[in-house]
Formats: structure tokens, C-alpha cells, sequence
């Protein structure tokens, strides 16, 4: 029948011994002892660890509950569904403990997730199956009759596989008249038989006398075993042996050579001849074991090294050494010899890894376990003394166990994956042996990402310049972030920031390809509208908890020719450009018919005017500046000229494209008298007009001329901080409107002009970015009105 018991360490005594008990159960350790006997079936339960020890059974599975084994073919296992220990197969208590007097069973079970490590033994109980047996079913003695009554004959004892109480107890002798048997307790040897002469013997009464020992083991009932002796009775030899010394001691290292003298005994006998010639040999006493380690010269009694002598395996042996004569009857004296063995140096550490968490996130914190280790060294003292290390150039330390030989391998400093993702650490165990003794093992530390990084801009702000009348839907540029992190933590994704609360509406026109950062506008941009904007995009991981950072985006609007010239002057009542200029017959040549006024909304060349007749009634009489779009008479007017002229003007913009635009002049020319009667009433009406015109020409002059001296400042301060670049950029300014203005003053006759318009360079290069309105003003120094143009 299956027996079961449970014991908790340090759980003796009184209510509080029990609950520090308690409390180092859930801290790191807790000790379960069972018991078993031998020879049960495989699959029979040993005992609910988990119940035992309070563990939820839900979650041994995911803890990968186990037992950590040190052989192949291991005694035990565990369910990992209920927490049951069952036995793997049958239990032979001899087999795998031998003669000892306690089979304990030590099991290690882990759990992780937190790492737990649980100590669990198991007792194997012994069973009387084995009888005792003698090593000799027959033993033949020679005693010389003249032995007297107490004389002792050292029998081999029976052996028994079985220990404890199943072992051998008590011998029995078959009744007779001259022998009576003692017994002797050797501990570890077992009982000793020894057969005791009460009676002298008379080898002419009887010449042999024969005996049946008995051996009875404790088992209930007991088994036994016979040897049969057989007593020669021989003829006198009354000396017997005598040693040198009452106790032969010695030490001897461990694997000493073999051969190797190990002590020498010496006896004598006081008889002559045979009768006092001693021989040696190993007692009746002496386990077959021995005869392989030791040997013993029958002559001289030397005895000497047979086989590996091992201290791990014993470190003390206890040989009976006889000497017998070589009489009829033979005379035998015992005596012990006792072998201390040293211990040598020749184990070297074992290194033993229990548990091992392979990956380790980055953001763990320092002291978070990673493995325990546990070292072991099969020597003594100084020589089984083990310091384990690990290099001093890894965020790693070993950290000793509360238990004997265990250490904890933990974070000593903070991890970082973007730095070293993978450790290879080695750990070394030395002994404290003359010379020291070390083993190393290699293990594999991955650290694992965790989302630390937030995605970074390979800019910032980002520029882009985007030419005017982009096609909508399509893209315009794309912006790139990356993450130092990996996996889904790398992964980002875009878009762009809408605040509601701003005034920034354009990003409603704005949308970005999520994956790769494509930007595309959703309508067309007008630079006459529109020079410049600004917004922010975002870029977010795909980490938990993700990151994101953001970016500016700063947009500049290039100009296009995209807006053909507006005529200003002359207008008609109905829109269209058409006017009726009079003039007096007897005008002379340079006189100022009229001035066709137009502007373009664009800049630079795309808003530099240009003027020119396209069809005329008489080439002439009348010319027109191609700057100004001044109409002026050529030559005065002859009675066979005609009186009334059609002139068509055509008004082109600088682009590369040119846009235009046409006005019609209809010139009458009339006699001088109503000449004046109609210029009286236009000149008062055009003086009004002149003076609200030169206000506000006045106006944009000064913003001109103010926005042309911040210019050639800022080229000035351009040029002194580095080297000349004559590349076509706009001057990226948060009130960048793009204009760049350049004046030109000419004479004309007696009338003197200034032109406002782009930049011109040697090569008729155009700046990007300078207006071309031409700017009128009244000159107020002449009464005829006549405009001055700048």
C-alpha cells in the first residue's frame, strides 16, 4: 500500500515559527517531503504538489511547470494540468540507493513567470523482498584440538539487499555441544557471525562436527538463508599470531597510482616451522568491493593500491587484516588496519542552469532575474568551495542565493536594444583548490524592443516650393520619418494635425498617404491668392503605447503666367476697352494723345507690360511707347489728314508664354475752338482723377521703394556671409510676397520717364519673384496733364 507523508521545513513548534514558515513558502522556497514504497506500479501518484502548495492549477501550464532532471531516464513526473507527481516507472530501492539507511529522492520543480524553484523529496520506502544469502553455501574449518574453550572463529556474514529492519537481524545455530554463536555489530558492515568454542574438542571422540548457520532478515514473516559448516578438528598448534601494533592507521590521497604502498603489517608466531610461518590475507569480514581497490602481499603484508581510489565515493576505510600460520590447524589473529583518504583536487565545478528566460525586454528594470544558476563540486572543503563570475563588460551580475551554490543572474544596469541587442555571457565556476579547477558555460541573452523611441524627421521644418495651377489629386511632395525601434514599433504611419481652433483652413485641402508620407492637394494653388503656407504633420508608431513627433511643413507658391493683362484705361461705359480721344488739329508732333493704363496680376516677366500697335489708320502720325503705352502724334496734322483715327493696342505680359490683351483708341481730331470747349470740361473732371490717382500711386511707390531697400539689404548681408550664388531662389521670409523691384528713368523729348519692373541682368536673366506693374503719377509741373511715369 501506497504511504504518504508531508512535512514543512522549520514547520515545528509554535504559532510563530508557523507563520515565518508561511511567509518564506511564498518568497522563494517551500519543502515537500513524500514517501513511497518500492516496486509500485508506473503511473501510481505520489502526491498533489500543487495542492500542497497552494499553486493554482489554471496556470502550471502556462508557467511550464517542470521538474528539472539531472538524468535521462528520470523516477518522476509531473501533470502540468492538475499538479499530481506520479512515478515514471517501477522503483528499485536497492538499485538506486543501495545499502543505504534513508532513500531519499531529491526533485527540483520550476515554475516561471514569476521563477519559482520548489524542492520536493521523495522517500522510497524499503520492502522485505530479498532473503538473506551467505557468500559460501558451505564453510570448512580446521580447529586444532588443542584450541581451548572460548576460542573465536570470524564467520562471513550473510547479506541482505534489503536495508533497515528488512535487513539481516539476527543468526541462528543449529544445536550441538562444543559451539555456541555471538554476534557483532559493525554499523555500515552489518552483523558479524562469530562461532565461540564452549567445549574443548577431542578428535578421537569425534573428528568433525557439522554445523547449519542460519541468517533471519526483520520481515514480518522473515526470510532466511543457511550455510553449512563443516568443523575438521586438527591437531595441536597452540600459538597463534601475534601483531606488531594494536592499530594500524594511515591516510592516503585519492587517486594515488596503482601500486601505490598504502601500509605494511607485520605479525609473528612463536611456533617453529610451519606452525610459526605467517601469511596475510583479507578477513572473512572484508566486502568483495575492497578486493578491487586494495591488495595484500600474503608474505610481507604490504598492502597496496588495486583500483581508483575516489574520495566522493568514501573518504574512510576499515579493512580486517588476518594472519594466520601454516600449522596442521592454523592459527589466525585479526586486526583492522584503518585508510583515512585525502581529498585531491580533481573535480572541477558543474555548472547548472535551473532556469533561463532567453528574451528580455529593454525597459526592465536593474535587478530583474534573467537565469539561476546553480554550481556544485563533488570535493571537500577548500577543494569544493565554488566563486562564480561573469564578465565586468556586460549589464549582467551574479547575485548569490539565499541556498547554498545558487545564484541569480539579474540586470545590473539599464538595456538598451538600439545599443546591443544580444549578449553571449559567460559564466565561471572556480573552485578554491591548489591549483583552482573552472568550468564556463555560454548562454544567449536577447533583449527584446520595447517602443522607447519616437519616429524623427530626416528634417525639420521641412521647405518645399510648389509652382501655381498644380493639378489637384496629385502629389506635390513627400516628407520621411524613421524610428529606431523595430517591428510593429518601427512601423509609422502619417497625417496631418487639423485643429479646428486655428485659422490654417488650408489643411482641409491637404491629404497624406499614411504608409509613405505622400502629400497631395486636393484643389489647385493661386499664387495671386496664396504665396505661402504652413503646417504640421505627424508621425506616430505602431507601438503600446505608440509615440509620434511632429514636423512643420513650410510651402512656398511659385508664380505662373497664369493671368493675362487687365486694360484699365481706356474703359468704356459698357466694359469694354474702347475710348474717343479729341485733339486739336493744330497739336504739334510729341504731343500726349492719351496713355492706355493696364495691369497684370502676376510677377516678374509674367507682370512686365509691353505695349504695341496692331493696327492703325496712319503709321504716320501716330506712335506708341512700348513701355509706357503712351500715344503721341508724330507730325502735326495736315487738312487732307483725316479726322477721325482707329488705333488697336495690344498689351503682352513677359512670360514664357505670353498672355495679352487689346484696347481700342478711336482719336478724333477737331478744330481748335471745340477742341478747347471740350477740354475745358475733361480737364476738370481728369484734375479730380489725377489727384486721387497720385495719392494712391504715391502709396505703392513707397512700399515699393521700402520692399526694394529691404531687398538689396538683405543680397548686401547675402553676399558678405558667403560666396556669390546666382542660383534663382526666393528669400525664404515669413512675409515673403516675392516681389523684387528694379527702377529704370529714360527721357523722352522733353518728358522724362521712370519704369518699374523685374530685374534684368547682362544675360536678360530674370530674378524669380520681382513685380512688373508700371507705376503712372501726374506731373504736376506741367499744365497740360501730361503723366510722369515711374
Amino acid at each position: 500500500m501506497e504511504q504518504r507523508r508531508y512535512e514543512r521545513r522549520n514547520g515545528t513548534g509554535c504559532l510563530t515559527a508557523c507563520v515565518v514558515a508561511l511567509l518564506l513558502w511564498s518568497v522563494a522556497s517551500a519543502q515537500l517531503r513524500y514517501s513511497i514504497s518500492e516496486g509500485v506500479n508506473e503511473g501510481t501518484v505520489v502526491g498533489n504538489i500543487a495542492k500542497d502548495l497552494g499553486l493554482d492549477k489554471s496556470t502550471l501550464t502556462d508557467r511550464k511547470y517542470r521538474i528539472v532532471y539531472s538524468t535521462a531516464d528520470p523516477l518522476f513526473h509531473v501533470n502540468q494540468n492538475d499538479g499530481i507527481l506520479y512515478v515514471s516507472r517501477k522503483i528499485d530501492r536497492e538499485e538506486v540507493c543501495a545499502q543505504s539507511s534513508t532513500c531519499l529522492i531529491n526533485l527540483k520543480t520550476v515554475l516561471e513567470n514569476p521563477l519559482e524553484v520548489h524542492y520536493v523529496g521523495v522517500e522510497v520506502l524499503d520492502i522485505n523482498d530479498h532473503s538473506p544469502s551467505f557468500p559460501e553455501k558451505e564453510k570448512k574449518l580446521e580447529i586444532s584440538e588443542s584450541v581451548l574453550p572460548g576460542a573465536r572463529f570470524q564467520l562471513k556474514p550473510s547479506r541482505d539487499r534489503d536495508s533497515g529492519p528488512f535487513s539481516v537481524q539476527q543468526y541462528k545455530l543449529s544445536h550441538n555441544d562444543h559451539f555456541r554463536l555471538e554476534v557483532r555489530d559493525k554499523g555500515e558492515d552489518g552483523k558479524i557471525p562469530i562461532l565461540v568454542l564452549q567445549k574443548s574438542l577431542d578428535r578421537e571422540a569425534a573428528g568433525s562436527h557439522s554445523l547449519v548457520l542460519t541468517a533471519l532478515d526483520g520481515g514480518k514473516p522473515p526470510k532466511s538463508g543457511d550455510m553449512n559448516i563443516l568443523v575438521n578438528v586438527l591437531d595441536v598448534n597452540d600459538n597463534t599470531p601475534i601483531f606488531s601494533k594494536d592499530i594500524y592507521s594511515v591516510t592516503l590521497d585519492e587517486n594515488a597510482p596503482v601500486g601505490t604502498t598504502v601500509i605494511q603489517v607485520n605479525a609473528t608466531d612463536l611456533d617453529d616451522g610451519q606452525n610459526g610461518d605467517v601469511v596475510y590475507s583479507f578477513g572473512n569480514s572484508v566486502s568483495h568491493s575492497l578486493f578491487t581497490l586494495f591488495d595484500i602481499n600474503q608474505s610481507t603484508g604490504e598492502i597496496t593500491v588495486n583500483g581508483l581510489i575516489d574520495y566522493e565515493e568514501k573518504d574512510k576505510y576499515e579493512i580486517e587484516i588476518q594472519a594466520s600460520d601454516k600449522g596442521l590447524a592454523p592459527l589466525t589473529t585479526e586486526k583492522s588496519v584503518i585508510i583515512k583518504i585525502v581529498d585531491v583536487n580533481d573535480n572541477a565545478p558543474e555548472i547548472e542552469v535551473t532556469s533561463f528566460s532567453s528574451s528580455i525586454p529593454e525597459d526592465s528594470r536593474p535587478g530583474t532575474t534573467v537565469a539561476l544558476i546553480s554550481v556544485n563540486d563533488l570535493d571537500s572543503g577548500l577543494n569544493g568551495k565554488v566563486i562564480c563570475s561573469i564578465g565586468e563588460d556586460v549589464p549582467f551580475t551574479l547575485s548569490p542565493s539565499l541556498q547554498d551554490k545558487m545564484y541569480s543572474l539579474v540586470t545590473k544596469f539599464p538595456l538598451d536594444r538600439e545599443k546591443r541587442a544580444i549578449y553571449e555571457l559567460t559564466i565561471v565556476a572556480k573552485d578554491s583548490g591548489q591549483p583552482p579547477l573552472s568550468s564556463e558555460k555560454t548562454i544567449s541573452v536577447v533583449v527584446s524592443d520595447v517602443n522607447d523611441n519616437s519616429p524623427e524627421f530626416s528634417q525639420s521644418p521641412y521647405t518645399f516650393y510648389v509652382t501655381e495651377g498644380n493639378d489637384p489629386g496629385a502629389s506635390l511632395f513627400s516628407i520621411k520619418a524613421f524610428d529606431c525601434d523595430e517591428n510593429d514599433n518601427a512601423r509609422i504611419s502619417y497625417r496631418i494635425l487639423r485643429d479646428a481652433n486655428t485659422d490654417n483652413k488650408l489643411t482641409s485641402f491637404l491629404n497624406i498617404n499614411t504608409e509613405n508620407g505622400n502629400i497631395l492637394a486636393l484643389k489647385s494653388f493661386d499664387f495671386e491668392t496664396l504665396k505661402t503656407f504652413q503646417f504640421q504633420v505627424v508621425a506616430t508608431d505602431s507601438g503600446t503605447p505608440s509615440l509620434s513627433s511632429n514636423v512643420t511643413v513650410n510651402v512656398f507658391i511659385l508664380d505662373q503666367n497664369d493671368n493675362a493683362p487687365v486694360i484699365l484705361y481706356p474703359v468704356s461705359s459698357n466694359g469694354s476697352a474702347e475710348g474717343v480721344e479729341e485733339i486739336p488739329r493744330n497739336v504739334n508732333a510729341g504731343h500726349l494723345v492719351t496713355k492706355v493704363r493696364a495691369y497684370d496680376a502676376d510677377i516678374g516677366y509674367n507682370g512686365w507690360l509691353l505695349f504695341s500697335l496692331q493696327e492703325v489708320t496712319d503709321h504716320s502720325l501716330f506712335g506708341l511707347d512700348r513701355y509706357t503705352g503712351q500715344i503721341r502724334t508724330l507730325r502735326s496734322f495736315t487738312e487732307t489728314d483725316e479726322a477721325e483715327h482707329k488705333l488697336l493696342i495690344l498689351v503682352k505680359d513677359n512670360g514664357n508664354v505670353s498672355l495679352s490683351a487689346t484696347a481700342t483708341v478711336i482719336v478724333k481730331v477737331v478744330e481748335p475752338k471745340e477742341a478747347f470747349a471740350a477740354s475745358d470740361v475733361k480737364s476738370a473732371t481728369k484734375v479730380d482723377e489725377d489727384d486721387n490717382a497720385t495719392f494712391y500711386l504715391m502709396i505703392t511707390l513707397g512700399s515699393v521703394s521700402t520692399l526694394f531697400l529691404i531687398s538689396i539689404i538683405v543680397l548686401i548681408a547675402m553676399q558678405c556671409s558667403k560666396t556669390t550664388d546666382y542660383t534663382s531662389k526666393y528669400l525664404q521670409d515669413a512675409n515673403y510676397d516675392g516681389t523684387l523691384c528694379h527702377s529704370i528713368q529714360y527721357r523722352s523729348g522733353d518728358k522724362r520717364y521712370m519704369l518699374v519692373g523685374p530685374r534684368m541682368s547682362i544675360g536678360s536673366t530674370i530674378v524669380p519673384g520681382s513685380h512688373a506693374n508700371t507705376l503712372v503719377l501726374p506731373d504736376r509741373r506741367r499744365a497740360s496733364g501730361e503723366v510722369r511715369q515711374f
